[in-house]
């Protein structure tokens, strides 16, 4: 017997509308107008015809793109919505830890609430009174306890909600994105707790976008898009198809802001006037008299793809398209990449890595290999050149080109490097990934 079971779940919201703010069912009713109340276009399709089932003992991972549908499956699972259409099966005692602070009084204790929380779901006073230290403990809320929940900061709501939600030793665990909220040492703790009601066999559903912790500790993965299930099956594979798909709607994205970019102004009714001050600074990111020109960059996977999002390890190939008007032999090509904030990550050119000019002349094109990115998250700028040795300018465009490295490595500064860690025998950790 399955712990939970949706067959052909759907959830079906109604959008807000100032038009309906006082208007109830039975007022819809004694007008007629029911049925034009909830047209269409006012409704929300939160959960799709959705079919899931999980099996006992099992960690169920929940993917997805805000507004997927993730919490309101958690939601439904836990009581607190109703499906509108489909059913829906749970075996076993909940305990949900949806939404930060769910069920918490602000004006009354953290005391209070513990036991007011641990009634809601399930317990007697006898049995809260005997975990009660324990959960306080793990919280680490002893010095806060007696204050009104109102003072506890998010943390400390986070805190207390967890350790009370696992604490009523429940069959089915429901999470969702709360461990975002959680300090650096705490979350740990709660990471450890999850993989021990993993040992104890208890099932858990989680809903998380931390992709790495979802592939670590989940026995199997569901990826959902628009209310449905795009996706179901082992958490490397399922993961790996969503990240996919989040790189090819930020590659479109990215596309559709360059060509918004660079569409021209609408023609002006009056009279021709000053440059506008788009087309002036535009004209100050590109100068030189182009006695060698660059017509055309474009950037490439190393397998060749046309694209502007790139994982740090991947490879970028920088193609410039060039044509010199008359034969010269003083040339130099040069790329630099600048991140969001104007630092410099990385620049070099023909010159510094002792390529002598001989000639060019007409159309050619110039090619830049770079094997791995090792940039980390962000927006990038890139500079391309072409220049005399000296360092007369031919053609230089500055940040007119830019990409994306998409990323969900956690890296600070401005590179990620290729590194390891080791430790001596009495230095110990757990190892990712394990």
């Amino acid at each position: 017997m399955p712990a939970i079971e949706l067959d052909q779940v759907t959830r079906v919201y109604q959008k807000y509308s100032a038009r309906h703010r006082f208007q109830t069912f039975k007022s819809a009713l004694v007008k007629g107008d029911l049925f034009r109340s909830l047209r269409p276009d006012e409704l929300v399709i939160a959960l799709d015809s959705v079919s899931l089932r999980v099996e006992k003992g099992m960690t169920f991972g929940v993917i997805g793109e805000n507004g997927s549908g993730k919490s309101t499956l958690l939601k439904i699972v836990s009581g607190i919505a109703k499906p509108t259409s489909g059913r829906l099966k749970v075996n076993g005692k909940v305990s949900a830890l949806i939404e930060l602070g769910a069920g918490f009084h602000p004006e009354i204790s953290g005391r209070e609430n513990v036991f007011i929380n641990g009634i809601m779901l399930g317990l007697s006073k006898k049995e809260i009174s005997r975990k009660f230290d324990e959960i306080v403990q793990f919280a680490e809320l002893e010095e806060f306890i007696e204050a009104p929940v109102k003072t506890y900061s998010s943390g400390m709501y986070m805190r207390l909600g967890f350790s009370i939600a696992i604490n009523v030793n429940p069959e089915i665990l429901l999470i969702d994105e709360v461990l975002a909220v959680g300090d650096a040492a705490f979350v740990p703790k709660c990471l450890d707790r999850i993989d021990d009601f993993r040992r104890r066999k208890k099932t858990i559903l989680f809903v998380s976008h931390d992709l790495a912790t979802v592939a670590k500790i989940c026995d199997r993965v569901a990826w959902m898009k628009s209310g449905k299930i795009q996706m179901l099956g082992e958490p490397k594979r399922v993961v790996d198809a969503y990240l996919q798909d989040v790189a090819v709607r930020q590659e479109e994205d990215f596309q559709e802001r360059r060509v918004q970019a660079a569409a021209p102004s609408p023609e002006p009714s009056s009279p021709p006037g000053p440059e506008p001050a788009a087309e002036e600074e535009k004209r100050e990111q590109r100068w030189g008299k182009r006695e060698i020109e660059i017509r055309k960059v474009t950037l490439k996977t190393a397998r060749g793809e046309e694209k502007h999002v790139f994982h740090p390890e991947e490879g970028m190939i920088i193609e410039l398209d060039v044509f010199a008007r008359e034969t010269l032999k003083d040339f130099v090509f040069g790329i630099g990449i600048f991140n969001s904030q104007g630092i410099s990550c990385y620049g070099t050119n023909t010159e510094l890595e002792d390529f002598e000019p001989l000639s060019i002349s007409g159309e050619g094109r110039v090619t830049c290999r770079i094997e791995r990115l090792g940039l980390i998250n962000g927006t990038y700028y890139l500079d391309v050149a072409v220049h005399k040795r000296d360092g007369y300018p031919y053609d230089y465009h500055r940040n007119l080109y830019s990409f994306l490295v998409s990323s969900t490595l956690r890296d600070n500064g401005v590179v990620r490097l290729p590194h390891a860690w080791t430790f001596s025998p009495k230095i110990r950790f757990k190892t990712p990934g394990k």
